[in-house]
């Protein structure tokens, strides 16, 4: 289960003048949608150039209306935080994008130019981290490569690969985004998406922790609005249920919860419960979506420096606390294993990591009373930080991890458990207790030293084969597979409205790859210059996106600035803030 969202009691309808100016604006974008198909691929392009004009001019309104929708000092580095995961991402997919339409129009793969690779299973594998140069040397040691389902092969990926741009009069109706409330980029990214992937105009609904965000996005996004192909509104639930039944909303996509998904899916009350256990579902359309999870952070023992300790646990810390504890793919479970001689200091360090990390103000609805739930749960959590709002919860001392497990507490709130065995076994069983007993597939985490990765050697990507979510992020974070733009989001293919867990279908994508089963990342274990200690052939400082990064706010700022216009004058001035660190 999740506890982000409750569902209310009985349906709620806006009034009759609200009815109407929403019908209007449909009526706006059904007529867009004609204008979207009679769109050359030329001109796409073109408009996504307008778009990423207009997102760079609105980067430094967009970042300071998100830190005050966020009750964030401006002054913090964890603003650092806000341009990454708003503009940064935003104008990095809108710039990978035209160059793939560009591909289409010129009857070429998008992917023709990259050497496919293998994966356990034969699965093929297409690398899309880094995409040039610039990238090879912002994110140096870092790499993703989506991985396509089984059986999919080389030639199948380069001609599949395009997708609704490879039929653009072919389009898909008006689209409805029940947009995120926690992330700044994803409701923009989903719009992207579904205009591009599956040639569906769109009328994007926000999330009221975001209306802060209105007037940045009607200025960021004003070629698309203008031209009737994106429509922005706001307001509570009852604008949310009115337009996902309404009868000229073609498809919808929710970023949220599994409880929101299911009240639009089946309804609410007892007869929701009769419609879910019928499979007589109330929404007549298809449903896309993202609903978060307890994201696993895997441990595998090995011999690490007292340095190695510190960093990882700073690692970990990053990715409960980003954003406050309020991410989809926010690390949860940090499995460990029971004969890992290195474990209660590894877990010393984690609780400094926790404690010291930027105090900030809880501000997504709900996190006091989830905290308070888990507290209740667990009443030997440790409460951490100044005002103790941060729990890390041990259960390895008898303490039953079944609510942890089971529940999304979005929110401040890391566990501990352990599982049995070194080397491949202990990888071996931490899989399988991630697929058994945690909720959820969106993303896992591996952290794993690189002597130990090479005592693996085959085995250990054999094992990855087996995890399945959607991302899976060795010796880095899951949020770099969301920040990469040619990257795959999703859950890991195959649930249903049924049994949702962590979604269905997937977004980001810019390389509009067909039949993806996950994207892995893969990073660093140590900075640069540690990095060269265990043969690691990485440039990367700490990374801009820890909690704990000195520099994360002017880094950040600058690498959007950089997003905005690339040019090799930027790079000194960006490696010298980000090794600031």
């Amino acid at each position: 289960m999740t506890i982000t969202d409750q569902a209310p009691s009985a349906p709620l309808v806006p009034d009759e003048a609200a009815r109407r100016a929403l019908d209007a604006t449909i009526t706006t974008l059904r007529a867009g949608e004609q204008t979207w198909a009679g769109m050359s691929i030329a001109q796409r392009i073109a408009l996504l150039g307008k778009v990423h004009a207009s997102v760079a001019a609105q980067s430094e309104q967009w970042v300071a209306a998100a830190v005050r929708a966020k009750n964030l000092d401006p002054d913090s580095p964890l603003v650092g935080e806000e341009w990454l995961s708003g503009p940064y991402c935003t104008l990095t997919a809108l710039m990978v994008l035209p160059h793939t339409l560009a591909a289409v129009a010129a009857g070429e793969s998008p992917v023709a130019a990259k050497k496919l690779g293998v994966a356990p299973g034969n699965r093929v594998t297409v690398p899309v981290l880094p995409n040039n140069a610039f990238e090879y040397l912002l994110l140096h040691g870092f790499s993703a490569d989506v991985w396509m389902k089984p059986g999919v092969s080389e030639a199948d990926v380069r001609a599949n690969a395009g997708l609704g741009a490879l039929t653009p009069k072919s389009t898909g109706g008006v689209g409805l985004v029940l947009g995120a409330g926690n992330i700044s980029s994803i409701a923009p990214l989903d719009v992207l998406y579904e205009l591009v992937a599956n040639n569906r105009v769109v009328l994007l609904k926000l999330n009221p922790t975001m209306n802060e965000l209105l007037p940045v996005y009607t200025a960021a996004f004003a070629p698309l609005i203008e031209l009737g192909v994106l429509a922005i509104v706001t307001g509570a639930g009852d604008v949310g249920s009115y337009l996902a039944h309404h009868r000229d909303i073609a498809h919808v996509h929710i970023t949220g919860s599994a409880i929101t998904h299911d009240v639009i899916v089946w309804g609410l009350g007892p007869d929701g419960v009769a419609r879910r256990t019928a499979g007589t579902p109330v929404l007549e359309k298809p449903i896309t979506s993202e609903l978060g999870g307890v994201s696993p952070i895997i441990v595998v023992p090995g011999k690490w420096s007292k340095a190695d300790l510190r960093f990882q646990a700073q690692h970990v810390a990053t990715q409960r606390l980003h954003n406050g504890g309020y991410n989809c793919v926010a690390g949860q479970v940090v499995v460990l294993s029971k004969q890992w001689p290195q474990r209660e200091e590894f877990v010393a360090e984690l609780r400094t990591a926790m404690a010291a990390a930027p105090e900030r103000v809880p501000w997504y609805p709900g996190s006091d009373s989830r905290v308070s739930a888990a507290s209740a749960a667990y009443d030997t959590a440790d409460r951490l930080g100044k005002g103790g709002g941060r729990l890390l919860i041990d259960t390895r001392h008898g303490a039953s991890a079944s609510a942890m497990e089971t529940t999304e507490y979005f929110s401040p709130v890391l566990g501990i458990v352990e599982v049995p065995g070194t080397g491949q076994a202990f990888l071996d069983a931490a899989v399988d207790y991630a697929n058994a007993s945690l909720v959820g597939t969106l993303g896992a985490n591996v952290i794993v030293a690189p002597a130990t990765l090479r005592k693996l050697g085959a085995g250990f990507d054999e094992t990855l084969a087996r995890l399945e979510y959607g991302t899976i992020a060795v010796n880095a974070w899951t949020a770099v597979g969301f920040l990469t733009a040619g990257a795959p989001w999703g859950a890991f293919p195959g649930h249903t409205i049924g049994d949702v867990q962590s979604g269905i279908g997937i977004v980001h994508n810019a390389f509009l790859l067909s039949d993806t089963e996950r994207t892995v990342v893969r990073g660093p274990f140590r900075p640069f210059p540690r990095s060269f200690v265990g043969g690691e052939f990485s440039l990367a400082p700490k990374p801009p996106w820890f909690v704990s990064a000195r520099s994360a706010r002017r880094t950040g700022q600058l690498l959007t600035r950089f997003a905005a216009k690339p040019s090799w004058f930027k790079l000194p001035g960006i490696f010298a803030s980000a090794f600031r660190a």
